[in-house]
């Protein structure tokens, strides 16, 4: 099991300016306005609805745990360089999509076997997946292959659902490919997510450098388009020409259409360091539109050490780092990092999908970069609610080519406000909502229990919902109805400016919702 990462809170008035990896959005001491919650879904990847802790309360990173091997990318057209993956949930059947290329290391330089393409894979359970023959594309004189797309695009073909109100059901699916010789970002749509066409003729956004995966998606929550795409920081023009500087970074914008983009922003981060990204794979949490996640691949170059040299396959690495150092000695893995304006993200400074135990093809350059997007798959215990599944690469370089492993977290389980045994407690910013219900996604041991009371913005209980009348709760579940004296109406406080005060003893609590 992975090594759970705990940033503690110590007694008294906290605020996330105390434990880092969450960013003070108020000074210290200082309320928070009230929050139209409504009956969206909260989690607590960051600070927004906390105002103060008491106890030895953590914010607790949880880690993707490591299923099965489910995509090896072993035929002609595929290799050792297939990459840059988004896999689609569409109704019953899982779509995943995927770069195929191959090179192998002669001479301490890079050779291309074949070029870039790219492929199609279909699963009907996100776990068993099948590459079907489609007979769109000819390689080596034929078309028997999964070959969805060849030419311009092909280098970083990232598809995906278009969910906008009244999207024509022939353009359902649209996708973003191309690099700077491309002019920059194509688009590309499908009917069927297997026979595409490219929409315009000429790049949509052309200020980047692009080579990765550059993503868009329908945002429910403002209306509009948003693309992220690979940039670098202190980009500078010259004679309308722009030119890359800096570290690896990412660039957004908004569209009404998918053609003209406009309010571009280089992503801002809080109480976190510079670091490399190579990707970022954002998307709207599916349970909670409004907050925005990103699985970006954070690129560390660590140099020759006696470490770096007690990773695995040495002799590999030192044949790569002689075609060029950052092949050998660079290190990637995937981080985590959430916003509610798409712009400024509270990215933890912790591993999200570290590369984990030392193995064959591990601990290496483009190890562990999921794909873009998470699909929901059984769990492998029968009656249990299903999970989330993630997808991240291995095997590049050398040998047949590049795999793909399965991952699984609990739904909403990214991060939880944890207790110990001998417990703590949590004070919501004052709060409105709408419904009848309070329900938690929570977890405790046998002794563990979670109880909430309901206080005015001044901090008085709210008789009838204070924390007498409420209900010890414990238990493991997604979805849990909270009650006080055995009620769960709490539909006579809805509207009404509150606050929550949530006690935990021996538990996790990853997300709280009205309905």
């Amino acid at each position: 099991m992975p090594i759970n990462r705990r940033i503690f809170l110590g007694a008294g008035l906290t605020t996330a300016a105390a434990f880092g990896s969450l960013p003070a959005r108020e000074r210290p001491g200082k309320p928070k306005p009230v929050y139209q919650m409504g009956s969206r879904r909260e989690l607590f990847l960051d600070d927004f609805l906390v105002e103060r802790t008491r106890g030895k309360l953590s914010f607790e990173l949880h880690h993707p745990i490591a299923r099965e091997q489910v995509i090896h990318h072993t035929d002609s057209w595929e290799g050792t360089s297939s990459s840059y993956h988004s896999v689609i949930q569409d109704g019953d059947t899982y779509r995943l999509y995927y770069r195929g290329f191959n090179f192998n290391l002669v001479n301490n330089q890079i050779r291309p076997t074949n070029k870039e393409v790219t492929c199609y894979a279909e699963s009907r359970d996100g776990i068993h997946w099948v590459k079907p023959e489609l007979g769109l594309f000819a390689h080596a004189g034929s078309k028997k292959n999964n070959i969805i797309w060849q030419g311009p695009g092909s280098h970083n073909f990232s598809p995906f659902l278009d969910q906008r109100p009244g999207c024509p059901a022939n353009e359902r699916f649209k996708a973003f490919g191309g690099v700077k010789t491309d002019g920059g970002m194509l688009l590309f749509s499908s009917a069927d997510g297997i026979r595409w066409k490219q929409v315009h003729p000429k790049a949509v956004i052309t200020r980047g450098a692009f080579d990765s995966a550059n993503i868009g998606f329908w945002d429910p929550t403002i209306g509009k388009y948003r693309a992220y795409w690979r940039y670098f920081t202190a980009g500078i023009t010259e004679a309308n020409n722009w030119k890359p500087a800096g570290i690896r970074a990412i660039r957004t914008a908004v569209s009404d259409d998918l053609l003209t983009w406009k309010d571009e922003h280089d992503l801002a981060y809080t109480h976190s360091p510079k670091q490399q990204m190579y990707t970022n794979n954002i998307l709207p949490y599916f349970r909670a539109p409004h907050i925005l996640l990103g699985f970006p691949m954070r690129y560390v170059e660590r140099g020759w050490s006696p470490s770096m040299r007690a990773l695995p396959d040495l002799k590999q690495r030192k044949v790569r780092a002689a075609a060029h150092l950052r092949y050998g000695t660079a290190i990637t893995e995937t981080q985590i990092m959430a916003s509610r304006d798409g712009v400024k993200f509270n990215r933890w400074n912790e591993a999200f999908l570290p590369p984990g135990i030392q193995r064959p093809d591990s601990w290496y350059y483009a190890h562990n970069d999921v794909a873009w997007n998470m699909v929901t798959t059984k769990s492998s215990l029968p009656g249990a609610p299903d999970e989330l599944s993630f997808y991240a690469s291995s095997g590049k370089w050398h040998g047949e080519g590049s795999k793909l492993t399965r991952h699984t977290l609990r739904q909403d389980g990214f991060v939880s406000v944890t207790s110990p045994y001998y417990g703590g407690e949590l004070l919501t910013r004052p709060l409105t909502f709408k419904g009848s219900r309070l329900t938690v996604n929570f977890a405790t041991s046998a002794a563990g229990t979670l109880k909430v009371e309901f206080q005015t913005p001044d901090g008085k209980p709210v008789k009838g919902f204070t924390l007498a009348d409420a209900d010890e709760t414990f238990g493991d579940e997604l979805d849990r109805t909270l009650t006080w004296r055995g009620s769960s109406d709490v539909s006579s406080l809805a509207g009404r400016p509150l606050r929550l005060r949530i006690t935990l003893s021996d538990t996790d609590l990853y997300s709280i919702k009205f309905s």
